[in-house]
């Protein structure tokens, strides 16, 4: 039985989806970094790059937002065919003040991705003002029936409107549909004055994408528990699941204890911002993440097996294909994903934990494309990136090696000082203040500070030393001057 667990009480609101084994979900919304996705805004064109076939849109955000060509409602809207071979600037000029929803969140160096064929979501239904097309979910599996909708939905909608009906919209009559329509088009016709009083960029209406994740995580449950530590939001999800509340338990949770603690969910969070996940036969998993791809490398780690290497690798594989999946879903990691598996030698054995890994894709909620395995033996797959992942929600640079990893060793720092100070040798100075580390200042005098006094003597200039903590080892050369001078001045920070 599937279980959602919803920490609603503070301002960090955040829930967690259990499968019959383990979490398999997590979703954390912060006030800082809430998603701007399904917001819609006023834009003003900023940029119009006919070599990308994109405009650059100003939407009042700290980034500007970026519109693709084909999504842009004058270029779906036109009826030329020879409109492909056109010129961006042949749709939209820049000024232009056009209304623009989010599909994409912006990243550390990109903005937001936006399109200009809005969506206004029902219960039933999704309207599109300018979308031009009808289509019914794939999960009403009487044809008749799907071909009734769609043509119920023809005929209502007008000729530049686009429709998409959901599952639930399977036994709706004419009236209840055309109902529904009726209301999301007022609340285009709501945003269009809005958007018409308004000077500059700015957004018209944000989407609460907390809550509607929520219930879109419910509706795939079809069945279960949920577990809220909010005693109002427990209510107000008995209303929306009024009819269903037979499928699923709903219970308030009031203990002490954080209800994600209570659950271990907590531990959950903690284990997917590590860099190694332990799997339970003692092999391991190490995630890189980059910007563009995350690189995933197979360690047999403390399993040996029990009998010859190919079944120990095969056994390791088939493990790791499962973990790596569910790894995927719960950072929410997008974009190009590298597997590096343990080298298989049979064909079969490769086949097999591609088949796994394709099994376990098939219950990722999230468009993933399955490219297979390059000649070096790495497995390919790409995964939609919608938002931030959990490490970037959660985490941020390191100020000391600005994300890299890596930094310069205190020995390193102390050649650089050696060498710069070189080029100040018989200057019109006589001493020098550097402000550096304990760690620096130590290395570089040498044993009885037997390499500065020689250093002092080849250069003509008396060094001091300013020590300061640091995560980094570092110097700067702060002031150069008189021997009096400068020593008074390193005195002050002793």
């Amino acid at each position: 039985m599937q279980k959602l667990i919803i920490n609603y009480a503070s301002r960090e609101k955040r829930y967690a989806l259990v499968g019959e084994k383990a979490v398999v979900k997590i979703i954390i919304d912060q006030p800082e970094q809430r998603s701007l996705i399904g917001n819609i805004y006023l834009g003003i064109v900023n940029k119009v790059l006919p070599g990308m076939s994109a405009v650059f849109i100003d939407i009042g955000e700290e980034k500007n937002a970026f519109l693709p060509l084909n999504k842009l409602a004058s270029f779906v809207a036109s009826n030329d065919v020879n409109k492909e071979a056109k010129n961006v600037s042949a749709f939209v000029r820049q000024g232009e003040r056009i209304l623009v929803q989010v599909e994409k969140d912006a990243s550390e160096t990109k903005g937001p991705r936006v399109t200009g064929i809005l969506e206004f979501s029902g219960t039933h239904l999704v309207y599109m003002p300018e979308g031009r097309y009808c289509a019914v979910s794939k999960k009403i599996e009487d044809a008749m029936q799907r071909e009734r909708i769609k043509e119920l939905g023809s005929n209502l909608k007008e000729k530049n409107e686009g429709l998409i009906f959901r599952t639930s919209a399977e036994n709706l009559s004419e009236a209840e549909i055309k109902d529904e329509l009726d209301s999301l088009r007022d609340q285009f016709k709501q945003i269009s004055m809005t958007a018409s009083g308004v000077n500059k960029a700015a957004l018209l209406t944000q989407k609460d994408t907390f809550m509607e994740m929520i219930l879109d995580d419910i509706s795939k449950m079809k069945s279960g528990e949920i577990i809220a530590d909010d005693l109002n939001l427990k209510h107000e999800l008995e209303q929306r699941l009024k009819g269903h509340l037979r499928d699923f338990h709903i219970f308030f949770y009031n203990g002490k204890e954080n209800i994600f603690s209570a659950h271990r969910i907590e531990h959950e969070i903690d284990k997917a911002l590590k860099r190694v996940v332990w799997l339970e036969n003692g092999s391991y998993l190490i995630f890189d993440e980059a910007e563009a791809l995350t690189v995933i490398d197979v360690n047999t780690g403390k399993f040996s097996g029990k009998t010859q290497l190919r079944d120990t690798v095969f056994k390791t594989n088939l493990l790791a294909a499962e973990e790596i999946v569910r790894q995927l879903r719960l950072r929410d990691i997008g974009g190009i994903v590298l597997v590096d598996f343990i080298d298989m030698k049979e064909e079969r054995d490769r086949l097999a934990v591609l088949g796994k890994v394709k099994e376990a894709l098939a219950k990722d909620e999230k468009q993933t494309k399955l490219v297979g395995f390059t000649p070096l033996g790495i497995l390919q797959l790409t995964r939609k990136k919608t938002r931030a992942s959990l490490s970037e929600a959660l985490t941020e640079k390191c100020s000391c090696c600005e994300g890299t990893g890596r930094m310069l060793s205190a020995e390193s720092i102390v050649f650089r000082l050696e060498r710069e100070l070189w080029e100040h040798r018989f200057s019109d100075y006589e001493a020098v203040l550097i402000e550096t580390t304990d760690e620096v200042r130590k290395l570089f005098a040498g044993a009885g500070q037997e390499h500065q006094f020689l250093l002092e003597e080849k250069l003509g200039l008396k060094l001091y030393f300013s020590i300061q903590p640091s995560c980094h080892s570092y110097y700067i050369l702060k002031q150069f001057g008189t021997n009096s001078e400068i020593g008074q001045k390193a005195e002050e920070f002793y």
